[in-house]
């Protein structure tokens, strides 16, 4: 069922006709929930491939993942897209929490841990033991950890609050920030505390670490990105009956006999629902006039980058799948190794780095001077180690800006316009820009969407929210 746009066929009109627009993790999702639902589905993907921004490309004799995704065992709807695309395998959760961490300048590892022992309790041996805070940080830890308990994501008074400030509140030094909390909440916000929405680091530290001893453990592809959210999803859509057309950019999107055509560059679809499944910025010029009440929003909701540096030694230089790292420009090292196809000597390290500014625009003879010296601070073996290859991966619109205030510029699901729904991380899941929120976008898309069409809702996932 796969076609290229080129060489598509136009479909029209007939009950229960859906375009869905854009082909990264929301707008798979929801073609998948429509169509499974019986609903006749054509997905449109500007790209020459499916997967939005956590893909794979080719370089000489590697296969290169863009940038380093995770996702967490909490992360419930993304774990049911995996099974949905036959793909879990594939991404598998580590057996229990273990994150280790070196402090640059101490040589110093620690590890973020959790034992079996119920909610907060999992993480109190590994917090007694964490190397990088005093014993007085700890216990400020503690303190601050049953405090975060009591607030609820969804208070709009905390989306107006930066996480930074309430952290000083609850007696959090700039190390216990460095060492901890900006640890986890870089990598999954894409900001620093201080730039960061309480509401959204509520949900984050809240749902991986004060629900269940579990929510945390770390799960990530072991195989290219492209495996998964290419191959395997167009794999998926084919079965379900989704039509899916490739290099099919949307240059408009109107309101037509009580339905809506959908028009690109080689034709015009007609069809009674409309998923926008594409970036906010890309969204705002396709929406009809009076779809939202303050279109302009979507343009007011900035973006934040991340960086991906990507190193092959011609030696093994890390021993360990991935770690953090404190006191150094590095942020996280991953071991790439085996799902790039690296054959022969040497290891493929990414180096992933969120929240980074003016780095973003940065020459690579730049980021070479910095970072390579940083990586043979931090792991010995790399002294000497020769360098195979040395390239960068820049996404600057990476993910919404997850700045205080922002929520209210997130728009939900429908719109006022009968028959088109909106689908994207950016959109308001109460979730940060995540795999996770993407997926649940989409499902909620499909839900509503089948609602209106009078069909039952969307069977695609059955995630249960954490509390």
């Amino acid at each position: 069922m796969t076609e290229q746009a080129d060489s598509a066929t136009t479909p029209t009109g007939g009950a229960g006709h859906a375009v869905v627009i854009g082909g990264g993790l929301a707008g798979v999702t929801a073609a998948l929930g429509l169509a499974d639902a019986g609903v006749r589905v054509s997905l449109l993907e500007g790209r020459p491939r499916l997967g939005g921004l956590a893909f794979s490309f080719r370089r000489g004799d590697l296969t290169v993942d863009n940038g380093q995704h995770v996702y967490l065992r909490c992360c419930t709807a993304y774990q049911q897209f995996l099974h949905r695309i036959d793909a879990a395998h594939l991404a598998p959760v580590q057996d229990r929490l273990d994150v280790p961490v070196l402090d640059a300048d101490t040589w110093r590892l620690g590890r973020l841990r959790r034992t079996q022992a119920p909610v907060p309790l999992h993480l109190a041996g590994g917090l007694a033991t964490y190397p990088h805070l005093s014993l007085r940080e700890r216990a400020s830890v503690a303190r601050a950890a049953l405090a975060l308990r009591r607030l609820d994501p969804a208070d709009p008074a905390l989306d107006r609050r930066d996480f930074g400030s309430w952290l000083r509140e609850q007696g959090q030094s700039p190390r216990t920030v460095a060492a901890l909390w900006d640890l986890v909440g870089v990598a999954t916000l894409n900001a620093r505390a201080d730039d960061s929405s309480l509401a959204l680091a509520a949900k984050v530290f809240k749902t991986g670490l004060l629900t269940e001893p579990g929510a945390a453990d770390i799960g990530w592809a072991h195989v290219p990105l492209g495996e998964l959210h290419d191959t395997l999803a167009r794999r998926a859509l084919d079965k379900a009956g989704v039509t899916t057309r490739l290099r099919a950019r949307v240059s408009a999107v109107e309101a037509a006999g009580g339905g809506w055509r959908v028009r690109t560059e080689d034709g015009v679809l007609d069809a009674d629902t409309v998923v926008l499944a594409v970036a906010q910025q890309e969204a705002h010029p396709l929406l009809p006039a009076g779809a939202l009440d303050h279109p302009e929003r979507l343009t007011a909701l900035g973006t934040s980058p991340i960086l991906n540096v990507h190193v092959v030694y011609d030696r093994k230089v890390l021993r360990r799948p991935f770690f953090a790292a404190l006191g150094s420009p590095v942020q996280w090292v991953f071991d790439r190794t085996a799902p790039s196809g690296l054959t022969g000597p040497g290891q493929y390290l990414a180096v992933s780095q969120s929240a980074v500014g003016e780095e973003i625009d940065a020459p690579v003879s730049t980021l070479r001077a910095r970072y390579l010296p940083e990586l043979e601070r931090l792991l010995p073996a790399a002294r000497g180690a020769g360098i195979r290859d040395f390239f960068v991966t820049r996404e600057r619109t990476a993910t919404f800006d997850p700045a205080p205030g922002g929520r209210r510029l997130r728009p939900g699901n429908t719109t006022r316009a009968p028959g088109l729904y909106l689908a994207g991380a950016w959109t308001d899941t109460g979730w940060p820009a995540t795999m996770e929120g993407a997926v649940r976008s989409g499902s909620d898309a499909a839900r509503a969407a089948l609602a209106n069409l009078g069909r039952t809702g969307a069977h695609l996932f059955h995630f249960q929210e954490a509390a």
